[in-house]
């Protein structure tokens, strides 16, 4: 049986380099490993490998589907590190390659703190936070910027309204004097969803980029039931809806899965997996049951 030790977790599109990405992450983190490698045959991105990754104390999934989208700073992840010496580990791991965002150096909020890009484009915080113990190592960081600048605080109430298990943790706001930032808009947040951690900011400069598919969020389901609540409280693109995929109404995309399908897709059976795969293809909202009826033959 398919274990999932997080209820939301990053998904992340890559070209055709993830079993590259994959082998550089599980050595650019200490205490990471593989979970799982699934193929999936004649989609309309080809074959497509998905790899399930735990990398420090949180899951990933990376997707090797195509050039249709790139990673942008929209989404990073801020690596919450022990000590000044991790933080430089991490990041002479990751920097080779890649692009500085901001440089590796000392910060009124952090001693020791750098933003890069690595050389696939996905975008790390690394930062010493000085808490002991790190309640959680990996945490999924939104900017909102363009058209979406200055939506943090309601996205914030909005997913946290939706998810249970949640609430804001912090809410720091820009002061006057912080512009093109607006005073009163969220400098730097941090809050959870079902129990998880993550962050939030406003940026008002013109940055040129803005969420997009190459960092999803996986909302996995037991039940037909939790599909259809998280479908119908997310999803306000019906164009961005497809194979369980959904865009929500600020720009930040979701996957809600069901966790058997995980089950399903790791059989030996290779007619199975073909019947299963072109069935959900083929749906926009998963339908549990009749995923089970394909998966059997029906």
């Amino acid at each position: 049986m398919t274990v999932v030790n997080r209820k939301i977790v990053p998904f992340l599109w890559f070209d055709k380099v993830s079993d590259e990405a994959v082998n550089h992450y599980l050595s650019a983190f200490p205490s990471s490993s593989l979970r799982r490698a699934t193929t999936l045959p004649e989609t309309p991105s080809g074959v497509v490998e998905i790899f399930a990754v735990d990398l420090l104390d949180s899951e990933f999934n990376l997707m090797s589907a195509g050039p249709e989208f790139k990673f942008t700073p929209a989404i990073s992840f801020l690596v919450a590190c022990s000590s000044a010496a991790e933080v430089d580990t991490i990041w002479q791991q990751l920097v080779p390659g890649g692009s500085v965002l901001m440089e590796l150096g000392s910060y009124p909020f952090s001693e020791r703190f750098g933003w890069l890009q690595d050389k696939f484009g996905v975008s790390w915080q690394i930062m010493f936070t000085g808490q002991q113990p790190i309640p959680q190592r990996m945490i999924p960081f939104l900017m909102f910027t363009g058209a979406q600048c200055g939506r943090a605080e309601e996205a914030i109430q909005f997913y946290t309204s939706i998810f249970p298990n949640s609430g804001v943790e912090d809410i720091q706001r820009y002061q006057k004097g912080e512009e093109p930032d607006q005073p009163g808009s969220v400098k730097y947040s941090e809050f959870k969803l079902y129990g998880q951690s993550f962050a939030a900011m406003d940026s008002a400069y013109d940055h040129g980029f803005t969420f997009n598919e190459a960092i999803s969020f996986v909302v996995n389901c037991e039940t037909q039931e939790e599909i259809d609540y998280y479908w119908e409280k997310l999803s306000a693109d019906p164009e961005a809806e497809m194979c369980g995929w959904l865009k929500d109404r600020f720009g930040v995309s979701w996957q809600i899965v069901p966790t058997i399908m995980y089950e399903m897709q790791q059989t030996k059976d290779a007619d199975r997996l073909a019947r299963v795969t072109e069935a959900f293809l083929q749906m926009k909202k998963f339908d549990i049951a009749a995923l089970q009826r394909v998966y059997e033959g029906g």
